[in-house]
């Protein structure tokens, strides 16, 4: 297990998180980016348990105390965890200096073409050098592709095909189906054989439906042992005797 690395304050410039917006109330603009990032988010931590991760929606990144803070639809950052105190100023969002590395996924949902998501914020993201950079567009609002993933070669993101990101051991597909009662088509974390990881609601139904096939089982298994038991009565055996 890698632990979390922590940053001596007397060895680096650290920002005064004062001076710095950590939180501006801004609503997520609609529904469906609202619901998507719920099941991201939710799909992580349900999943992946026994794994320090921090994954959140929403929640901004000052990669350099020069700049505002970007704010990624969703980003997730392996073995960093929020401080205990997350109520300190200095903890109340994702200040790259503290956790010492930036998230390995950021990923962006397209809603219109007002967030430049293919200029400016891959930009940002790039100079963040956050390992993937993924840009889910449901509506096409930025071209025929629904899904791009960027990833960090050096010192520049390289579009590819590959939807299995390598360095954090998860991919990323397009699955159809029901969530919190919508039917549509979402993006989702997979594994590498395109399992998807499943959400909290999801696997207490696998867990029901495994105990219901258990039940079944004896009961099938109990039924067998009847009548058998009736067969070698019919024979004049008796059955406990055997």
């Amino acid at each position: 297990m890698v632990e979390q690395i922590l940053i001596n304050e007397d060895d680096f410039y650290i920002p005064d998180a004062n001076q710095l917006i950590t939180e501006d109330d801004t609503p997520v603009d609609n529904f469906a980016s609202a619901k998507q990032q719920r099941l991201l988010v939710g799909s992580l931590y349900s999943s992946l348990q026994n794994q320090i991760l921090l994954a959140e929606a929403n929640v901004g990144i000052y990669y350099t105390d020069l700049q505002p803070a970007i704010v990624p639809d969703v980003f997730l950052s392996l073995d960093v965890q929020v401080p205990q105190n997350w109520w300190e100023k200095n903890n109340r969002c994702y200040m790259v200096w503290r956790f010492g590395k930036p998230p390995e996924v950021v990923l962006e949902i397209v809603s219109n073409k007002e967030g430049d998501e293919l200029g400016k914020k891959l930009r940002i993201y790039e100079q963040m050098r956050a390992s993937y950079y993924i840009v889910y567009d449901p509506t096409q609002q930025l071209g025929e592709k629904i899904l791009r993933v960027y990833e960090l070669r050096g010192r520049r993101y390289f579009e590819t095909s590959e939807t299995w990101l390598e360095q954090v051991g998860l991919g990323i597909t397009l699955w159809s189906g029901e969530f919190e009662g919508r039917q549509d088509t979402w993006l989702r974390w997979c594994y590498q054989d395109k399992t998807v990881l499943p959400t909290g609601d999801e696997r207490a139904e696998q867990e029901h439906q495994r105990a219901e096939q258990e039940h079944q089982r004896a009961e099938q298994a109990e039924q067998r042992a009847q009548l058998l038991a009736e067969r070698l009565k019919a024979m004049g055996i008796d059955p406990d005797t055997l």
